[in-house]
């Protein structure tokens, strides 16, 4: 099996999205590109990690407890993740519904399910290429990174221990090393 790898171009990762079969597999493309979390976080997730109780709004940042790691991690809901929310939650208000619920009961999806739901789409989307649930979390670093976030940062996100291991992880290789010096022309 091949290293799951970033989708490097914001083009293919708008083509993604608009292959997904229904909102509820959007949203699980825009929330693992857009958060970094692993996907066993992100299909754990109920609607009362993500609305607020009192609004019924998606929340500004979100507390979950890390299902590999066992740490608290605190994110932001950016604006394209609660767009695409309050487009794919039809009842803010059912606290314990997960927000990818599978179609055949009040479960959420498993893993291998949000495996297939990726390559499906990635198939549809025609890339030429894998596209599995590490692909998102490598996605948001690998942007990240070239938005100009710290790779000291992204470590910090991802609980690596050097920046190497970050750096081949988001999918820095010798080819985008080489496109920058070749943008440079001072």
């Amino acid at each position: 099996m091949n290293e799951a790898q970033p989708i490097k171009s914001k083009n293919d990762i708008n083509k993604l999205k608009k292959a997904a079969a229904n909102d509820r597999d959007r949203l699980l493309i825009t929330f693992g590109v857009n958060t970094g979390l692993r996907i066993s976080d992100i299909i754990d997730l109920k609607v009362g990690d993500l609305f607020d109780g009192r609004s019924n709004q998606p929340k500004k940042a979100v507390k979950i407890k890390e299902k590999k790691s066992r740490k608290t991690k605190t994110f932001t809901l950016n604006q394209t993740i609660a767009k695409d929310l309050k487009k794919t939650v039809k009842d803010p208000t059912d606290r314990e519904a997960f927000v990818f619920q599978s179609r055949r009961g009040n479960n959420g999806i498993s893993r291998i399910q949000a495996h297939r739901i990726l390559a499906a789409a990635a198939e549809r989307a025609g890339l030429d290429y894998p596209v599995s649930s590490h692909s998102l979390r490598k996605t948001f670093g690998y942007h990240a990174y070239n938005n100009g976030v710290d790779l000291t940062l992204l470590m910090k996100i991802f609980n690596h221990s050097s920046q190497e291991i970050t750096l081949r992880y988001i999918g820095i290789q010798r080819e985008d090393i080489d496109a920058v010096y070749d943008g440079l022309a001072l």
